[in-house]
């Protein structure tokens, strides 16, 4: 398997619902990785989609007067518009009604029930339809609810188990072999924990109602909303097919998942693929979730946040970095209206935007609209100094950081690098310089022009659009901006015309 390939994935957002803030977290941050990944030179693939079948999808699209399929249609475009609106670079999309992913599905299923993993019984239980999820007595609140609060109804009706109960030694010992299997490593003790416990044979089909994939050979049977979703990370590959995308880029890298769906993804998908005999996923990282102004998020409370109103807001790089830099990627985050305007004011505009404005506007006006002219020899001595030295500790720092998913980290090296420039910009004064000392002036001006276009380029996998500005401003070719581009080789060119600088971060109002 090259190591050169990389894919990660979002979960397949389920369409009976329209998009939040969560669902705009978890695919900006696989977006991020995944831009980051391809500037470091990998070949990527970034898979989302919609996750369409199920009980309450049927409920929804009947309350709604329309035939599951009508509903679906309509509800999955939100996911694809909101992927847009964010900028987001995936390379596919998959709906769980496309013909490729039922024929992966019923692949998949005939797999499981070849090996002996599959058998027919009857299931008598706790469900959840909201949660489509089945629920032991031990799980449920003294209220008789389930754990997420959604309310359960016992059911009793013919079904195909899967024997998960015969992996959990299994998955115990995958555990312990692979640490980095779940990230970040609390997530990682309670999945252990669960399946110490004792895991049940899982129930895998319906006969309840008909909005699904047949049971391939028992059509009266539907396969169980979970395992139809969660195959869609190797049907959009083309399982059955092992050729093409699959035998490249199969097992993923990285599942990306909010924490309450962390059961389905590192208990059950693994013991699926295990019984199927197929590589398993390298890691499953869980993120937390959002409270708005400290408050849980909810229907009822009427404060979920929409992700598209945000970006009308405060504008897409805004949204794009606050997100990433508010939260520890894996702990819950708080959305407030301040922060978001503050995180802008005092990192975009006042670091970042104000050292490119008052640096390049100083050099529009008084070299010529040109980038300082200074000598081979210059920049040889300043990349051997200690900041360009650190510089380059820092950009490789900032791969490792990325290749452990520490998404922060990275744009802690960004924000150091800024505020060391912005102290180096203060001291060295080119504007005190202009009458007293040129060369001086063109080589602090220099410096900081390259600093600049480091700034430009690591920080592409968060704002795009903005650090396209960025390097556009001073010229830097568009084949330069990968991370191999970081090196004295592709310093930028004495000399070299620049475009009139115009603000690339606004500041936000703080509403009263």
């Amino acid at each position: 398997m090259s190591n050169n390939r990389f894919y990660i994935t979002t979960p397949i957002y389920y369409v009976n619902d329209v998009p939040h803030i969560g669902h705009a977290y978890t695919s900006l941050a696989c977006d991020v990785i995944a831009r980051f990944m391809k500037l470091a030179g990998k070949e990527v693939w970034y898979l989302s989609g919609t996750d369409e079948h199920g009980q309450k999808v049927e409920k929804s699209a009947l309350n709604n007067d329309l035939s599951p399929q009508e509903f679906t249609d309509k509800m999955s475009i939100n996911f694809r518009n909101l992927l847009q609106a964010l900028n987001i670079a995936n390379s596919d999309f998959i709906r769980t009604t496309e013909e490729r992913h039922k024929l992966g599905v019923k692949a998949f299923w005939n797999r499981l029930y070849e090996n002996g993993d599959v058998y027919l019984g009857k299931y008598s239980g706790w469900y959840s339809v909201r949660d489509e999820a089945f629920y032991d007595e031990s799980e449920l609140t003294p209220e008789g609810f389930a754990p997420t609060g959604a309310p359960v109804e016992w059911l009793e009706e013919p079904s195909y188990f899967f024997a998960l109960s015969k992996w959990q030694n299994k998955l115990l010992e995958f555990y312990d072999a692979n640490p980095e299997f779940i990230i970040p490593k609390t997530r990682r003790n309670e999945v252990i924990s669960f399946v110490k416990n004792g895991l049940m044979d899982l129930s895998i089909s319906r006969t309840s109602f008909k909005w699904g994939i047949p049971v391939p050979g028992n059509e009266k049977h539907i396969i169980y909303v979970w395992l139809d979703a969660l195959t869609n990370y190797i049907s959009a590959l083309g399982y059955p097919d092992k050729t093409g995308n699959y035998s490249k880029f199969w097992p993923a890298d990285a599942h990306v998942v909010g924490k309450d769906i962390l059961r389905f993804h590192a208990v059950y998908w693994p013991a699926f693929l295990m019984a199927a005999g197929l590589p398993l996923p390298k890691s499953i990282i869980a993120h937390g979730w959002w409270t708005n102004e400290g408050q849980k998020i909810s229907k009822s409370l009427g404060n979920v946040i929409d992700p598209f109103k945000l970006i009308e807001n405060f504008g897409q790089d805004q949204v794009r970095y606050f997100l990433m830099r508010e939260v520890i990627f894996g702990n819950d985050g708080n959305y407030a209206h301040d922060n978001l305007v503050q995180r802008n004011n005092t990192e975009l505009s006042n670091k970042i935007g104000n050292l490119i404005q008052r640096t390049c506007s100083f050099i529009f006006k008084n070299c010529e609209q040109k980038i300082p002219d200074v000598s081979k020899e210059f920049i040889e001595e300043m990349y051997q100094d200690s900041f360009f030295v650190q510089l380059k500790d820092i950009v490789k720092d900032t791969l490792v950081q990325m290749e452990s998913y520490n998404i922060n980290a990275v744009l802690d090296h960004i924000i150091y690098i800024t505020e060391q420039s912005n102290i180096y910009i203060d001291r060295e004064a080119p504007w005190a310089l202009k009458n007293s000392d040129l060369p001086k002036m063109n080589e602090v001006l220099y410096r900081i022009v390259e600093t600049i276009r480091y700034i430009g380029i690591l920080i592409q996998p968060f704002i795009p659009d903005s650090a396209a500005k960025i390097l556009d401003q001073l010229s830097v070719p568009e084949d330069n901006r990968d991370f191999r581009h970081l090196t004295q080789e592709f310093a930028i060119k004495p000399s070299t015309r620049i475009n009139e600088p115009l603000p690339i971060f606004p500041r936000l109002e703080i509403r009263n």
